[in-house]
């Protein structure tokens, strides 16, 4: 009923003629250039601001391409009386390469963005991040449509002195792919978050090469409100990791954020199944801190094969946590059932050592276990390609 209403009142010849006076309320604040003093604005009548939605909506649906539920939610953002601005803003992505769809999603996401002057506005920092950071025009675009809200950011306060910070701790080629998964670290939480943040890995003595590693791979872990960063640290601290160690930094990552929170909690739920102790738990944690950020299909795949058909024990496996990250289908199951028939036909001890067995080299594994033996077993070479049936215990 509320669309049949407002697009009932839209009529595209008075569409030049119709619209109010210009106002902008987005809550995030933008460059000078696109700021708009209350002030200045004419007091509007209900008519008028009912008029005036009616044309904003419609110039949102036939012109920048929103469906109409959006159009109807982003009206609510961004108010002008004539198309002048925004006509310029549309040119202007159009000409520079943006999509028909890019335009969409990004008008979407930052309606304020078509009361800006492009060229003061969006292409400094077009043109600053294709050229200090080597990102492709098209991966940028790409970014920029799903995250535009740090075009809003100023270039000289806060883009640039947050990529020179970037760059100095994980280089300009991490800073770009950085860009390319999203714009948030960009972001005005930049100065509250990460900044701290560093500064306390750093103060504990934690190496700027496991402080990069953190940064570029696990940013949101970094990038936590600063409270609950100290709070973790001190938990991570208290288990017994050496921040001086990459392990240390990558269980700040693991118990950081509800969704790694309540992983880590399925996965010790799933490894008590398989009949691991809490010590079994907390030891293969410490060796290897994302094995607690397995899913359930991984964990149980990998145990079920090496222990209900290969034989091996469940608790040793918390000794190898590595172990359990290799892939199953191009890996374990081919090397195991490799060592399990050499050792049925006497070739090899049957108590091969599991991690000789998953951790060596597919060069050496091959001459070691496969080629040695081809003469006495022919189908070795089947059975490590998958070729052949798995042999039972």
């Amino acid at each position: 009923m509320l669309l049949r209403s407002i697009f009932s009142r839209i009529h595209k010849s008075q569409f030049l003629n119709n619209f109010s006076n210009l106002a902008n309320v987005n809550s995030l604040a933008l460059d000078s250039e696109t700021a708009i003093s209350p002030s200045k604005l004419k007091p509007l009548s209900a008519k008028e601001k009912a008029r005036e939605k009616v044309n904003v909506i419609s110039y949102l649906i036939n012109t920048c391409g929103l469906s109409p539920n959006k159009a109807i939610s982003t009206s609510k953002k961004v108010h002008f009386d004539i198309p002048e601005k925004p006509d310029a803003v549309l040119n202007f992505l159009a000409e520079h390469g943006f999509s028909k769809s890019q335009i969409a999603e990004l008008v979407g996401k930052r309606p304020s963005l078509l009361l800006s002057d492009p060229e003061k506005i969006i292409l400094p920092k077009i043109e600053f991040f294709l050229q200090s950071t080597g990102i492709g025009k098209a991966d940028l675009f790409r970014t920029i449509a799903k995250c535009p809200t740090f075009l809003t950011r100023s270039l000289e306060n806060q883009l640039i002195p947050i990529y020179n910070y970037l760059n100095d701790i994980i280089g300009a080629e991490k800073v770009a792919t950085l860009l390319r998964r999203g714009s948030w670290i960009f972001g005005q939480t930049f100065a509250k978050r990460v900044i701290p943040n560093v500064d306390f890995l750093r103060g504990l003595g934690v190496p700027k090469s496991f402080i990069a590693f953190v940064l570029y791979h696990y940013p949101e872990a970094i990038g936590q409100k600063h409270d609950q960063f100290i709070e973790i640290v001190a938990e991570v601290k208290e288990m017994g990791f050496d921040p001086l160690k990459s392990t240390f930094v990558l269980a700040i990552h693991a118990r950081s954020g509800e969704g790694n929170k309540a992983l880590w909690a399925r996965c010790y739920e799933n490894y008590r199944k398989w009949g691991w102790s809490k010590d079994d738990i907390y030891m293969a944690f410490k060796k290897h801190p994302n094995c607690m950020l397995l899913s359930e299909k991984k964990i149980s795949g990998v145990l079920s094969f090496l222990v209900t058909k290969m034989g091996f024990k469940s608790r040793m496996m918390a000794q190898y946590p590595q172990l359990i990250f290799y892939s199953l289908e191009k890996r374990i199951i081919p090397r195991c059932s490799v060592v399990h028939l050499l050792s049925l036909k006497g070739l090899v001890r049957k108590d091969k050592s599991l991690s000789t067995i998953l951790c060596l080299t597919d060069k050496y594994f091959l001459d070691k276990f496969v080629i040695k033996y081809s003469e006495e077993v022919p189908q070795l070479f089947d059975i490590y390609k998958g070729k052949a049936v798995v042999p039972e215990v």
